[in-house]
């Protein structure tokens, strides 16, 4: 059998679908005789509304988007946490896509949420749309009132809301709290070169090492790209010097790291302390477990989804952007304070 429509019975009754839909809706708006007829007759139809058509109608969704670059990256797994609880608090519902790093990802992705689909947007930038700063597509967005709030990945070319974590702080914290243990030869392993996060937390370890007088050394830096083999470029790091210390700037390298580390003979922490970015899960149960950086990824997530929600409600307020301190939480992977 058929589905009715809202057109349908806007046509059994001669009157517009809007007239309709106020009437299935219960709206004051139309004569009380009217709405009981179009609801009878609507009911008798097995009228079921579709729900896409009445908040185009309406021009709401309580959908808001949500795109991050990297599923693997336990910190976007706390983020979509945070930002669902918030949503789910406030009657909202959340559209969740990867851009798994890619522009073209990304832009499909945001086509689809500025056809009218979302309320609002949530989105942490791939890294190859920070890189050429590629922004027309979230330029758009903006430009079509749909209101977006950027985290993490962010780009000072857009005038929107953001949530910032200070990774300056949190590269320049990690790196003197291994100097403080007695790490002389401290190297990274970084899988996001070229994001403003991976660049920021590389600036904060430079400053640590200028501020100890410790010379920097481009050798002791490794920058992953997906196809690279991180066990051939560990194999070249342990083999150039004495290794005293590695950050790892993701949690699942600073654990592949460990493996490698332990597999080659090195005692952890006595030879060589590691230090991890994102408290996941995975770093509580390795061993030893690992000393990893906290950037709170949940408290980001309700962060951002209030900011957008706030925003959806009072349009016109001025744009905000909060930074939110990391936190080192110290286990068994680094040697303990002398």
């Amino acid at each position: 059998m058929k589905k009715i429509t809202l057109k349908d019975i806007a046509k059994h009754f001669n009157v517009s679908i809007s007239t309709v839909s106020k009437a299935v809706n219960d709206s004051h708006e139309i004569s009380a005789e009217l709405k009981v007829k179009i609801q009878e007759y609507a009911k008798e139809k097995h009228y079921k509304p579709n729900r896409l058509a009445l908040n185009l109608l309406n021009r709401r969704t309580n959908t808001i988007g949500v795109v991050v670059p990297n599923i693997l990256n336990y910190f976007f797994v706390q983020v979509l946490y945070g930002i669902e609880k918030i949503a789910n608090e406030n009657g909202y519902n959340i559209i969740s896509c990867i851009s798994d790093e890619s522009f073209a990802k990304e832009s499909k992705t945001l086509e689809f949420f500025d056809s009218g689909t979302v309320d609002g947007l949530i989105i942490s930038l791939a890294e190859e749309t920070q890189n050429e700063n590629k922004l027309d597509a979230l330029t758009g967005i903006i430009n079509n009132d749909i209101p977006v709030v950027l985290f993490d990945r962010v780009s000072d070319l857009l005038e929107c809301d953001k949530v910032v974590v200070d990774d300056f702080e949190a590269g320049y914290k990690t790196t003197k709290h291994l100097i403080n243990i007695g790490c002389a030869t401290i190297a990274v392993v970084n899988p996001i070169g070229s994001s403003s996060v991976g660049k920021l937390r590389m600036e904060g370890y430079k400053k640590a090492l200028e501020e100890y007088e410790i010379p920097f050394d481009t050798k002791l830096l490794i920058t992953l790209s997906p196809k690279d083999d991180i066990d051939l470029l560990m194999s070249f790091l342990l083999n150039y010097k004495n290794i005293e210390g590695i950050i790892g700037f993701d949690e699942i390298t600073a654990v592949k790291v460990l493996e490698i580390v332990k597999a080659r003979g090195y005692n952890v922490p006595n030879d060589i302390s590691i230090i991890g970015f994102t408290n996941g899960q995975l770093s509580k149960y390795v061993t030893p477990s690992l000393t990893m950086v906290s950037q709170h990824g949940k408290y980001i997530g309700e962060l951002t989804a209030k900011l957008l929600i706030n925003r959806i409600k009072t349009p016109g307020l001025p744009f905000e952007t909060k930074t939110v301190k990391t936190s080192l939480l110290v286990r068994d992977s680094t040697k303990k304070l002398q």
